[in-house]
């Protein structure tokens, strides 16, 4: 067993599972809340996420395949996807493959929100990059049934995210909106809501 990262929320593990190597995500207990009330959230929220990264890979999204829930331990066990993160992906990648990836991302962005899915957590630290494609991972924050608030605040932590670790390619940000804008009929509420979003955050 080897833990891979340990967040306020979860710890991830790489492990062998059924002959597999898997990723373990585990929600920690918190000791500051009820030990029932603590039980009950993060088994909720465990089955929640399952549920998205399902949802999201029936609608053609690549997302982890779900092995095993435990929800007494609020554990997953997923596929282990091998590959870099795009995040790293898009810092050594050319001209042309910069252009294809921010592609993929606006469709993929596109395919969750036509469908009602916020990620929650949409940045290039949660895609891997693998045969030329972008799987999803993390969606420990994301929501379904989004009103039009949450996929605005999915677009601008992705485009949050082009600005703190991609500044040097951020005028490519513009192609993940015109993709977006391609796949997705209502692409323009959400990017207008996330400038407003935007502006909130400039004058408080």
């Amino acid at each position: 067993m080897e833990i891979i990262r340990r967040g306020a929320e979860a710890e991830i593990r790489v492990d062998r599972w059924m002959g597999r190597t898997v990723i373990v995500k585990s929600r920690v207990p918190k000791n500051y809340r009820h030990p029932e009330l603590d039980r009950s959230l993060r088994s909720l929220r465990t089955k929640n996420e399952a549920r998205l990264i399902r949802e999201a890979r029936q609608l053609g999204v690549p997302t982890p395949i779900i092995y095993d829930i435990d929800l007494q331990k609020a554990e997953l066990i997923m596929e282990k996807i091998e590959g870099e993160r795009v995040k790293d992906a898009l810092s050594k990648a050319g001209d042309i493959d910069i252009a294809k990836i921010c592609e993929e991302i606006g469709r993929l962005a596109a395919v969750l929100h036509r469908n009602g899915i916020a990620h929650g957590d949409l940045t290039t630290s949660n895609m891997i990059f693998r045969d030329h494609k972008i799987w999803l991972i993390d969606f420990s924050l994301g929501e379904k049934n989004a009103k039009i608030e949450e996929l605005g605040v999915d677009f601008h932590l992705l485009k949050e995210a082009f600005l703190s670790a991609h500044s040097e390619i951020f005028d490519r940000f513009q192609i993940v909106i015109d993709s977006y804008r391609e796949h997705f009929e209502n692409a323009d509420a959400i990017i207008k809501r996330m400038k407003e979003i935007e502006s909130r955050g400039r004058y408080t």
